[in-house]
């Protein structure tokens, strides 16, 4: 490809700015694929009249070279035009069109530019095609990235839901866990076991695992480690909800909880708290 090519379609974007907006918004408003219950028409125009005004500027500044510092406000908005439909429910496919659709109206425009030059044409409409398939895939990447990290902040909330620490008496503790138990949900129990130590003072805790489905190694090591960081603070830790099951497969393990006070269930475990707290819950006699 010619060292100059895709300066034709530099000049396109600079003469015929308003006539390429045109095209191209009655083209997306026109499409099958338009989610108009996701977006007004209104914020088509827009979004697409900022685009281009940017597109425009930058290849004027640095050629069609997309990955230059001039094309910075191009990306950054595709950036927010992306990170908000991916949030409005649009497809990365639906996404990506935005930047694919340009292509008609602009090859239109070069072919009425160029004329019956086939050899420059195809020069110019191949480095239309390049930095056009740039920007939408960039847009992908975006989409994909946005996705990420909006599932790994679920992940974190949904961890942070699935570890309450509730108090069941003043100075004890008890901390439910439901689910598999690995070193990431592991982090977060001791985190929040061990704030809520400090901010009530309580002298019990006790770590319920009957929703835990199964006990191995590393589950067990994991519990040895928050009750080891809960007597740091000065607390003590009890650990309920050992079925049948769980009990057979800590001794088939080897796994050493001989220091450690277990319980069969919360209540029993609550027994305890309540007596080494030298308190007692009884019933109330009748008058």
């Amino acid at each position: 490809m010619p060292s100059n090519a895709g300066s034709r379609v530099v000049q396109v974007l600079d003469k015929h700015e308003n006539d390429l907006l045109t095209a191209w918004v009655d083209q997306q408003l026109k499409a099958p694929t338009l989610r108009r219950d996701l977006i007004r028409e209104a914020d088509v125009r827009a979004q697409s009249q900022e685009f281009l005004r940017r597109v425009r500027t930058a290849a004027g500044q640095a050629g069609l070279d997309t990955e230059a510092a001039r094309w910075e406000a191009v990306r950054e908005h595709l950036r927010s035009l992306t990170i908000e439909r991916a949030r409005q429910g649009f497809t990365p496919s639906e996404t990506a069109m935005f930047v694919f659709s340009l292509k008609e109206p602009l090859f239109a425009q070069l072919r009425q530019e160029v004329g019956m030059d086939v050899t420059t044409l195809a020069d110019e409409m191949w480095a239309a095609n390049v930095f056009l398939d740039r920007l939408g895939l960039y847009t992908t990447e975006v989409y994909q990235q946005s996705r990420e990290e909006l599932i790994s902040r679920q992940n974190e909330e949904m961890l942070e839901l699935s570890t309450p620490v509730v108090t069941l008496w003043e100075g004890i503790l008890a901390l439910p866990l439901i689910g598999t138990l690995d070193s990431a949900r592991t982090q977060v129990v001791m985190e929040n076991l061990l704030q809520r130590i400090v901010d009530s003072g309580a002298s019990i805790a006790i770590i319920d695992i009957t929703g835990v489905p199964t006990v191995d190694t590393l589950v067990a090591q994991h519990l040895l480690k928050t009750v080891a960081a809960t007597r740091l603070m000065g607390a003590d830790c009890i650990i309920s909800g050992i079925r049948p099951q769980i009990a057979q497969t800590i001794v088939h393990l080897g796994v050493e909880l001989q220091s450690v006070i277990t319980k069969a269930t919360l209540a029993d475990a609550f027994a305890v708290a309540l007596q080494r707290s030298g308190l007692a819950v009884g019933r109330r006699t009748q008058a």
